[in-house]
């Protein structure tokens, strides 16, 4: 009996050894819990405006979206103006555009060839690039007609010689309001190439002075043609120098690329400068050894190469006449457009059009042109039409 009582006290002194009393119920109400503050909602910031320039780019890529590839390939056709036809096959091959000769406005009022050339605009379904070589002295295809200006434009040199750039300045301006009121768009206009020597076969139609000069003359021509909205054409790239007519056979040019870099290309560099979007360059078809011993600049990737890459060109560049002897023999199965456009062209300048887009469908479809190829060069002309304000 003792040790259960010994144990029970032993139990009741440990269990309570150290503990604290239990403590007195509290009448004081328990603190409110406040609920978390609900966040600041984050201010609405409309989107930003988009640019000029990214809505430009959009409306390229949304007509770009919509075209079949027929359309697409027609529009890297820049053609002569066929003699019969002309209204059905704008529509019927989808064409870049025309370029007229001495032929197609030969005899013809001012206002029987604005009826003519509404009747090739309307029957597009995207505007034609109208085009025409009135580069003034001896290329004036459409002066040359009395019923159309009293006098022939002048030569570049005549103009310089007379009045120096101001001349050079209002003459293009006097050449853009005629081209416009009559329905053109593009003057293949000026010719960019050096030449001071006489004997050489394009001297006639240069400026006929150094490189500074004749980079100057280039930029004020663009740039007016620019102001009125008129398409140049900066020709012959990467400069003709002495060579011989490439209408009636090959030249080979075999001067170093020394004389480009620091001569022959230094008009169009101030070219693309001036034109800002609304001049193109056109390929010539002389071999320049110095940038591929083989083929004709106009069919020669590292000429166009030079071109985008050496100068920073990224408008519309274009080949010369495909018709010409010089680049007859250089596609065996005759379907020389496929190698303009996979050297870099984006726009052919043929006669033989009928024949030659069939061969690009087919190298599209076979895979010998790539669809992308098509595309950036498709772009690149839309683009172009964008910014002379037909679209």
């Amino acid at each position: 009996m003792k040790r259960l009582l010994a144990a029970l006290a032993a139990l009741l002194l440990l269990s309570g050894c150290g503990a604290d009393p239990a403590p007195a119920a509290s009448s004081a109400p328990a603190p409110a819990v406040s609920a978390p503050a609900e966040p600041e909602p984050e201010p609405v910031r409309p989107l930003p405006e988009p640019t000029p320039e990214e809505l430009a780019a959009a409306e390229i890529e949304g007509l770009l979206s919509a075209m079949t590839t027929e359309e697409k390939v027609g529009q890297l056709f820049f053609v002569r103006c066929p003699a019969d036809s002309a209204v059905e096959d704008a529509a019927a091959f989808h064409l870049g555009g025309f370029i007229l000769f001495g032929r197609d406005t030969k005899d013809k009022t001012a206002n029987d060839l604005i009826q003519t050339i509404q009747s090739y605009q309307d029957a597009a379904s995207i505007p034609l690039l109208i085009g025409v070589d009135e580069e003034g002295g001896t290329v004036v295809r459409l002066s040359s007609n009395p019923h159309l200006r009293a006098r022939k434009f002048p030569s570049p040199q005549s103009l310089y010689g007379a009045g120096g750039y101001d001349a050079v300045t209002a003459d293009a301006r006097e050449k853009d309001l005629l081209l416009s009121a009559l329905g053109f768009n593009v003057n293949l206009a000026p010719v960019a190439d050096v030449s001071t020597d006489p004997a050489d076969f394009i001297h006639s139609r240069t400026l006929g002075q150094d490189a500074a000069a004749t980079a100057e003359y280039v930029a004020r021509a663009v740039s007016q043609m620019r102001e009125d909205g008129m398409g140049s054409v900066m020709k012959h790239f990467p400069g003709y120098g002495n060579n011989v007519d490439t209408h009636t056979g090959i030249a080979v040019d075999r001067r170093p690329m020394e004389n480009f870099t620091e001569s022959d290309f230094l008009p169009f560099s101030a070219g693309m400068a001036a034109g800002e979007g609304t001049t193109a360059v056109l390929v010539s078809h002389n071999i320049v050894e110095c940038m591929d011993p083989d083929l004709p600049a106009s069919l020669s990737p590292a000429v166009h190469q030079v071109l985008r890459e050496t100068l920073g060109f990224d408008g519309v560049v274009m080949t010369d006449d495909l018709a010409m002897d010089a680049v007859a023999a250089y596609a065996g199965d005759g379907s020389v457009a496929v190698m303009a456009l996979q050297a870099g062209n984006d726009l052919v300048l043929t006669t033989d059009y009928r024949t030659q887009i069939p061969k690009v469908l087919e190298a599209v479809e076979n895979g010998t042109l790539s669809m992308d190829r098509v595309d950036q060069a498709c772009r690149r002309v839309l683009t172009w039409k964008q910014n002379l304000g037909l679209l």
